[in-house]
């Protein structure tokens, strides 16, 4: 029997992939998982121009592990951090027999991503050696295209950022400049990290957008991007697969991957140039059976409000935009705090999460007066309050959550990031 038999055959139920919030739920099976190559592979022939992924296919060629049983292994192996896991460890937490998991992480050391690292102190036996995860041995692309910014991370294999860069970027001036600064900012990334082997990248931008396809939709103040490929033109200048989603549900998946086993449901509220949500709902980041929800600022909330930049009247976002801009930040959080609580009395989620530059420039504004609201939802009930905290990452949350749209399948997180264009290998 071959490795990849035992590894197909030998599943347990232990373990169900991946750090917790990671799978996407609404959206197609996953139909594959093609190789990560521990070189690069040879340059290939030209071909004709990338097609949209079909529905149900995870698009072309973004790299991914031999099985679902190695790509277990990497997930528990990422967790573990420094500490490591030895073999009969890694065997109980996935079921799978010492024997497979000999194989896998044979396999998992020939091509980089896996090291031994010592042997963990005897317990009346022989030694156990330690695996560890070799966070350097891939990287990932994270990119935030906002209406006005661009930043742009290089991940290693744990999520960390290792260079960043920002620029200016006018998203509402359409693709032709849009690209280009994508794809310069992307090339000088890359470079000042060394050329290092790049598994893809993520992009996270406004939405509506059909996150299985890659292709935007009327983005609220640039309704010319409407129908706009986006993911394979990406593929296509940055020589990368691409993975495209919203910025709240990159943010979203990037903070579930923090987050212990069985910490429950929440919904990451961003507050920028726009208003959205992006929700982990039991266990999982939610996008929708259509990929689009979360669309959170577009509630109306005052039916005779100010005009919204969707054409509709008395959004929160448009509330909450418009409180803004006349300097009324306590307003703004008093807004927020209301559609928070809308959210929390529809979903029954268990936290609510903020983030996005306005929250930024008055955290302990926004986080006051979101609680508040909150706190009195809470009364009226007769019930504990749902906690408020700032995100972590800071201004960086989304673009370091687009990076693990495409890190988050390799660790068992399967369907995590359909839709995916481009040709390069693993070592790219």
């Amino acid at each position: 029997m071959s490795s990849d038999e035992i590894d197909r055959g030998q599943a347990g139920g232990r373990y169900s992939g991946g750090a917790p919030g990671t799978a996407a739920s609404g959206g197609p099976a996953v139909t594959g998982t093609p190789a990560v190559t521990g070189t690069p592979a040879a340059p290939a022939k030209p071909a004709a121009p990338a097609k949209p992924a079909a529905p149900g296919n995870p698009g072309a060629n973004l790299p991914a592990l031999r099985g679902h049983n190695a790509a277990l292994v990497l997930g528990l192996l990422r967790a573990a951090g420094e500490r490591g896991l030895s073999r009969l460890e890694l065997a109980a937490d996935t079921g799978l027999t010492p024997q497979a998991v000999s194989k896998i992480t044979a396999r998992l050391r020939a091509e980089g991503l896996a090291v031994e690292a010592g042997r963990r102190a005897s317990t009346g036996g022989k030694p156990a050696t330690v695996l560890r995860l070799v966070p350097g041995a891939r990287y990932a692309v994270g990119l935030h295209l906002d209406r006005d910014e661009l930043i742009a991370v290089l991940a290693d294999l744990t999520g960390a950022a290792v260079a960043v860069r920002r620029a200016p970027l006018a998203f509402e001036a359409g693709a032709g400049p849009v690209l280009d600064t994508a794809a310069r900012e992307v090339t000088a990334l890359r470079a000042e990290a060394g050329g290092p082997p790049v598994l893809g990248a993520g992009v996270a931008c406004p939405g509506p957008l059909d996150h299985t396809a890659g292709v935007l939709h009327r983005v609220t103040g640039a309704p010319q991007w409407d129908g706009f490929p986006l993911r394979d033109a990406l593929a296509e200048r940055l020589g990368l697969p691409v993975v495209l989603d919203k910025d709240t549900n990159a943010a979203a998946l990037g903070l579930a991957q923090g987050m212990p086993a069985g910490a429950g449901s929440f919904g990451y509220l961003h507050l920028g140039t726009g208003l959205g949500a992006g929700l982990v709902l039991g266990g999982s980041l939610y996008r929708g059976p259509r990929t689009g929800a979360g669309e959170f600022g577009h509630q109306t909330v005052q039916w005779d409000g100010p005009r919204c930049g969707c054409g509709r009247r008395g959004c929160i976002e448009a509330l909450c935009l418009a409180a803004v801009a006349r300097g009324d930040l306590p307003g703004a959080a008093a807004v927020l705090g209301a559609g928070a609580a809308n959210l929390v009395e529809l979903l029954d989620i268990d936290r609510v999460l903020l983030g996005g530059r306005t929250v930024l420039e008055n955290p302990d504004g926004f986080r006051t007066g979101v609680a508040e609201a909150l706190g009195g939802q809470a009364r009226a009930r007769g019930r504990a309050p749902v906690p408020v905290a700032l995100a972590r990452g800071g201004a960086q949350v989304v673009a370091d959550g687009a990076a693990e749209l495409v890190l988050a399948p390799l660790f068992g997180a399967l369907g995590a990031s359909l839709g995916a264009a481009g040709t390069p290998s693993a070592g790219a």
